[in-house]
């Protein structure tokens, strides 16, 4: 599961805006507002939260797991 700070992080990487990412991952705007907005995992239907990070994972993001200082992104290499 990926974190609503992690989808903020990776559009600031990508210089995506919300509406752009949102139209890759076949989603409302508003409703990656909520997944952002989340504290901890991302809000939403699973399958939602899956096309996020399908899409950002496709466009160069890797996802970076808790590992004791919190969960982050990177670009790939």
């Amino acid at each position: 599961m990926i974190y609503g700070k992690q989808i903020s992080a990776a559009r600031a990487l990508l210089r995506l805006s919300q509406a752009a990412l949102a139209k890759e991952a076949n989603i409302s705007v508003p409703t990656l507002k909520r997944m952002e907005a989340s504290q901890a995992e991302a809000s939403g239907l699973a399958n939602n939260v899956l096309a996020v990070q399908s899409a950002l994972e496709h466009a160069g993001i890797e996802f970076l797991p808790e590992n004791g200082s919190g969960p982050g992104v990177r670009l790939k290499k």
